[in-house]
């Protein structure tokens, strides 16, 4: 199976980039596959109207209830109905920004899931957890993921916090390490096997080396997935 090459664009971008990107992927990447856009949900619609039979439509984060007096949210039911096959659950920055628990964090790949959607759920540990990274990101997979009946529609992404902003850079050695720590406690603690996608400062110029491990099934791009020609660039790095 191809590695997923899973874009992250934030709050960038609008509505006016969306044809340009999906026509370049039409002319450059026709027939990839395992190509999932993560975009802000206004946007869900219009990019899953216009890259289909192109690309997958991703939402960038749902609430966990259906329906409700929740101003602002967004139910994983209306992230499918706009057209989007997937979600990111417990992005670094919904953790660190905005204060997302694992408990809170649990009950949004449970309900997403439920509504059938797949789900990205994102782990990483801060500079000053990495001595203990692996503590941290056992905690994180299993309170996240518990209660999960099946993993089939189930990703995970892990992203060294540690490695933005801090000068310090996430080797292969590093990320090889992690990846498979992170496979064998799922396994252990799950009975599951799902692939572990690496994501932090992915770019053209690295995207080759890191999916050429074993352990990554895929990247998620943040910076590089704003423009077609990177993230085509990061798909054809597949091999």
């Amino acid at each position: 199976m191809d590695k997923f090459i899973v874009a992250n664009w934030k709050m960038n971008n609008d509505f006016s980039d969306i044809p340009v990107f999906v026509d370049y992927l039409k002319e450059n990447a026709s027939g990839e596959k395992n190509m999932i856009v993560c975009v802000p949900s206004v946007m869900v619609k219009t990019f899953a109207d216009t890259a289909t039979g192109i690309a997958e439509a991703g939402a960038e984060n749902c609430y966990y209830l259906e329906k409700g007096a929740y101003t602002g949210e967004i139910s994983p039911q209306m992230v499918k109905s706009a057209g989007a096959t997937t979600v990111l659950v417990g992005h670094s920055e919904r953790r660190q920004l905005f204060g997302e628990t694992n408990e809170l964090l649990n009950k949004k790949v449970l309900a997403a899931l439920d509504a059938g959607l797949k789900v990205i759920y994102c782990i990483g540990e801060t500079l000053e957890e990495k001595p203990n990274y692996q503590e941290v990101l056992r905690k994180e997979l299993v309170e996240g993921l518990a209660n999960v009946k099946s993993f089939e529609n189930l990703i995970v992404a892990y992203e060294p916090i540690w490695a933005i902003g801090t000068g310090k850079v996430a080797t292969i050695e590093d990320i090889d390490e992690i990846h498979t720590f992170v496979k064998e406690t799922i396994s252990s603690n799950f009975g599951a096997n799902v692939p572990i996608l690496y994501g932090g400062s992915v770019k053209p110029s690295n995207s080759g080396e890191i999916l050429s491990l074993d352990s990554v099934g895929g990247v998620l791009i943040g910076g590089a997935s704003l423009k077609a020609e990177d993230y085509v660039k990061i798909v054809k790095s597949r091999g």
